[in-house]
């Protein structure tokens, strides 16, 4: 599901917190550097879709702003977790293909790691198997040249991958909590994602489900931003 927007700062979707003080969670154009010497991102989704046919210009130039960025964490220059949106820019960049054959519920979903994710030095605090939530239209049809996939489903096969030194990438949502996830289905309960009529089932099946591993994904970056 693509985050709303919030606050003065949004120019293109949802703004969340900084984490730390070299870690940002933005909502803003990507190219602004953080105060640290060694900025750290994480892009919590956007309102655009990238199989968009008839993109405006100011998703024309986010999408060029998080190729950049994402190059810069692909080389090391950086450090950058995208999801959502985020993880679309970074398959096509890659050479990859984002499609509409994978989309999932609006809700919690059961995501497993690969050997490759267990062994990942972010990943690797997750259990095996773990709850998140999820709402997309569109996916990745397989992990694109020069990544490594670190989670999957049987819904979406591309939950999270690696590409180079310093970037990760989920379709699955790491950031918000039952209560935030649920405010963010208000603000899309027209728009496709789920059954408008049935939004009290489905806010309930997000506030009785037990999504408490995905966050630990923001506090190791952060945590590995701390320590660059």
């Amino acid at each position: 599901m693509r985050p709303w927007r919030s606050g003065p700062r949004s120019a293109t979707g949802w703004e969340c917190e900084t984490t730390t003080s070299c870690t940002t969670t933005s909502s803003e154009s990507p190219s602004r550097p953080t105060s640290s010497a060694t900025p750290q991102w994480s892009w919590a989704g956007s309102p655009f879709n990238v199989t968009a046919t008839d993109k405006t210009d100011e998703q024309l130039r986010l999408e060029r702003d998080l190729e950049r960025l994402a190059a810069a964490g692909i080389e090391g220059r950086t450090n950058v977790m995208f999801t959502c949106f985020g993880i679309g820019v970074v398959t096509r960049l890659l050479g990859g293909v984002v499609t509409l054959e994978h989309p999932e519920d609006t809700g919690p979903a059961e995501i497993a790691l690969t050997a490759a994710g267990r062994a990942d030095e972010l990943f690797g605090i997750l259990d095996p198997r773990f709850q998140a939530y999820t709402a997309h239209k569109e996916g990745t049809a397989a992990v694109p040249p020069g990544a490594t996939l670190l989670a999957w489903n049987d819904a979406c096969p591309v939950q999270a991958y690696r590409a180079g030194t310093g970037l990760w990438a989920t379709q699955f949502h790491p950031e918000p909590t039952a209560d935030a996830f649920v405010a963010r289905m208000r603000v899309y309960r027209e728009a496709g994602y789920f059954d408008a009529d049935a939004f009290d089932e489905v806010s309930a099946q997000v506030r009785t489900a037990t999504v408490e591993q995905p966050t630990l994904l923001l506090r190791s970056f952060a945590a590995r931003a701390v320590a660059a």
